[in-house]
């Protein structure tokens, strides 16, 4: 019963986070978030109900911290990570110490405390660029980059650690869109979407890149399928979760023509070649699990926010981009 479980999610209070945490606490579960709340500490406030609710402002790499806060606790979503490329590049130091250094403290700390589940937000990323049409699990892993590298090296030690005791499982996700109380607008669906909206102008960088997208909604409803998973199931399991693949004009098209109206799409070069077509085929054949959620969706649910004025500021607010938020914290 999930009355009775314990979860803990660290970087919590971030994008998927920020939804994830709600949907755990209305299973019944009790939730602690471990985070920095970098992007502010007010992201549950909205939560009427939260004495099930424990937040820590605090840093995964503080192992007297991890020792104290896993204590009587069933299972571990592992979110907290410095997110996505730029942002890692900024300071690939501080990104390593996160991303790398603290997994295996933390997966330690975490089996000593007898904690039961341990679920990883792993990357598509790791597969670099592949030539194949689909992209599944048994491919070889050839990340491009420190932050894909580590997600990489992280995925081994977790497998190597697994137990009848300590349950472990990868999630590969594909780029995630949709609203958050923590919102990113550094994500493909999320920045074009920011763009047509608010510029009227819908520039793509490139446009051939095919990229694999999630709804948030999807991505967070799939930890709660997980933690309702017998242990046989998902243990030293690895999975994608990316469902509608596509290419980045493709996305432009879909927002441009959900939005309607004649907003005018602009291309421009990258240097971004990162392009793949991820097979979620592996996750529906062996647990039964698809995602229900379209790009469509995503791109209506920020219009609506937007409507609201939930998002103001949304070219300029370094909040909103992690990027941003990173050079503002090192600039201090």
């Amino acid at each position: 019963m999930s009355e009775s479980k314990h979860i803990v999610v660290t970087g919590g209070a971030g994008y998927v986070g920020a939804v994830l945490v709600p949907k755990l606490l209305n299973k019944g579960y009790k939730v602690t978030v471990i985070d920095l709340y970098l992007y502010g500490t007010n992201i549950f406030d909205s939560i009427n109900d939260r004495s099930k609710l424990n937040q820590i402002k605090g840093d995964i790499r503080n192992q007297s911290l991890l020792k104290k806060a896993l204590s009587g606790v069933d299972a571990v979503i592992h979110l907290a990570c410095i997110s996505n490329d730029p942002s890692y590049e900024l300071d690939p130091n501080l990104g390593k110490s996160i991303n790398f250094d603290a997994f295996a403290p933390l997966v330690e700390v975490s089996k000593k405390n007898k904690v039961k589940n341990f679920i990883y937000a792993s990357s598509s990323s790791v597969y670099g660029i592949k030539s194949e049409s689909e992209v599944t699990e048994d491919l070889p892993l050839q990340p491009l980059t420190d932050y894909s590298k580590y997600k990489a090296k992280c995925e081994e030690i977790l497998i190597d650690k697994a137990s009848d005791e300590f349950i472990v499982t990868v999630i590969r996700p594909s780029t995630v869109c949709g609203y958050s109380p923590r919102l990113r607008l550094d994500l493909t669906v999320n920045i074009l979407t920011n763009h047509a909206i608010n510029k009227g102008l819908i520039t793509v960088f490139g446009g051939e890149q095919k990229r694999p997208n999630i709804h948030i909604n999807d991505m967070t409803d799939l930890y709660l399928f997980l933690l309702e998973q017998p242990d046989n199931k998902i243990n030293k399991k690895r999975y994608n979760v990316g469902y509608q693949n596509y290419k980045v004009k493709e996305i432009a098209e879909i927002v441009k023509t959900t939005l309607g109206g004649d907003i005018p799409i602009q291309t421009t070069p990258t240097n971004d070649n990162r392009s793949y077509h991820v097979s979620s085929k592996k996750i529906y054949d062996e647990l039964g699990f698809k995602a229900k959620h379209k790009l469509e969706e995503a791109v209506l649910d920020l219009k609506k926010a937007f409507d609201l004025n939930k998002i103001p500021n949304s070219l300029d607010d370094p909040i909103y981009f992690n990027v941003k938020m990173m050079q503002k914290i090192n600039m201090t």
